[in-house]
């Protein structure tokens, strides 16, 4: 009797079938799947002649060439000569910048945000130190070529979590590569901790769930984890030290080893002045590299950071007031009061997966600054050499000098002002696709209206 069931092999098929019919119902067409194709390593020497050219770190040099060779600059001057098999790139007057870098981000991590299956942006439990950004980039993610189309060739893609937690170590990369590998630049940049809320919520709608002392208690609570977290992995690592250790090695605490050593900064991802006040701290006490990211409320703190060399990512410079009676530029002046003060800062966005989809927008945040007191060069550097520094690749990246890596950008003009037009872009010497998504549809609907 012939069976009415499918063959074993077929079964398999419909197996298969039905987990691509699954998939494809979850993630919406072009969820993280960019049709553009990475380029080889560079080969000939390319030659760009006769630009304005922006190192950044020193004076802009009109109707100069900057030479490329490999993945690196060779030479920036006037009428450099170029090698027998380069190819020469007539720029006409226009701009060289090096690439802008997005210090604060979920590219890479998220597609998008109301689609749980694109995201993979956080581990579960709140102590995550070991928890690596890197390993989760998405290389093809239709996010990297709209950002950057825009000249944001890099960013740190930051490991999200909730108040109080470890979220784990932040990657630093460029936006394109097959693979993760290809785009890292720093696979471990440095642990991420989002400082516990200290503000007590006395308002009629937060007193019905918790009142004042329980909110106490509950920041107690969270401070108090992360201080014994830390003292359990000076243990863990003075044990070691001491051939003391039983057992396997804690995954955890084992990450914990450059941060306590002082080799990696530790993000603290805080904005209210009694954050900031607890955070700098405990920094103190702890002998810790920080970076304060977000910081609406740095300038209240300034001299602080001054003292004890705390860089501030602004990653809210175009936020509401934290307050009703702060004035309502105050996120846009935040950058110009911390370069007065003499505060290390670079600016960023807010970081999230809802916010990646517009992270293209970054270089504009520094504008907004450059309107609200910040010195229009300085704005540049903020998106450019500052967060390079700050996030320990500005020997490589930020600037335009001989012998940093080739990762960067032909304009129209300032790309601080929305007409400017990114026309051209290398990343490590390769030549980038810069079309994306929204060229895509720009050109489907430019036809529509020539028919």
């Amino acid at each position: 009797m012939r069976s009415s069931f499918p063959h074993p092999a077929a079964k398999w098929d419909i197996y298969v079938l039905y987990i691509v019919y699954v998939l494809c119902i979850l993630c919406p067409a072009g969820a993280g799947a960019n049709d553009s194709i990475p380029q080889p390593a560079p080969g000939k020497p390319v030659l760009l002649r006769g630009g304005v050219i922006h190192p950044v770190d020193s004076p802009d040099l009109d109707g100069a060439d900057l030479l490329i060779d490999g993945a690196t600059i060779k030479a920036i001057g006037r009428a450099l000569a170029a090698p027998p098999d380069a190819e020469v790139v007539e720029l006409r007057g226009r701009h060289v910048y090096p690439a802008l870098i997005a210090p604060n981000s979920a590219l890479g991590l998220g597609e998008y945000d109301g689609v749980r299956p694109t995201l993979d942006v956080a581990e579960s439990g709140m102590l995550n130190p070991n928890a690596r950004a890197q390993v989760s980039i998405n290389p093809d993610s239709e996010l990297l070529p709209v950002t950057r189309s825009n000249g944001v060739l890099c960013a740190l893609a930051v490991p999200q979590a909730s108040d109080g937690a470890i979220a784990g170590l932040s990657a630093l990369i460029r936006l394109d590569g097959w693979t993760w590998e290809d785009m890292t630049v720093l696979p471990a940049a440095g642990l991420h901790i989002h400082w516990p809320e200290m503000r007590i919520d006395r308002s009629r709608r937060a007193a019905a769930r918790s009142g004042p002392e329980e909110q106490q208690k509950e920041i107690d609570r969270r401070m108090r984890e992360l201080r014994e977290f830390f003292a359990a992995a000076r243990a863990y690592h003075a044990a070691a030290a001491a051939g003391a250790l039983r057992g396997a090695p804690d995954a955890r605490f084992e990450a914990m080893r450059p941060v306590l050593a002082g080799a990696k900064p530790v993000f603290v991802h805080a904005h209210e002045w009694k954050q900031l006040e607890a955070a700098l701290a405990w920094g103190e006490t702890e002998k810790l590299r920080l970076v304060i990211v977000g910081g609406q409320d740095a300038w209240r703190v300034a001299d602080r950071l001054r003292t004890q060399k705390v860089p501030v990512i602004c990653s809210a410079p175009s936020g509401l007031p934290l307050r009703r009676d702060d004035g309502y530029e105050s996120s846009y002046a935040l950058a110009g009061k911390l370069h007065a003060a003499g505060v290390a800062f670079c600016i960023g966005r807010p970081g999230s997966v809802f916010e990646s989809a517009i992270e293209a927008n970054l270089p504009y945040e520094a504008a907004m600054a450059a309107a609200h007191g910040l010195p229009r060069e300085e704005a540049l550097r903020a998106v450019t050499l500052y967060p390079a520094q700050i996030l320990g690749a500005g020997d490589r990246l930020g600037s335009l000098a001989a012998g940093k890596e080739a990762t960067l950008f032909v304009s129209s003009g300032d790309p601080l002002e929305i007409a400017t037009q990114i026309e051209q872009a290398w990343i490590a010497g390769r030549p980038v696709d810069l079309s994306s998504k929204h060229t895509r549809l720009r050109d489907k609907y430019r036809r529509k209206l020539g028919q």
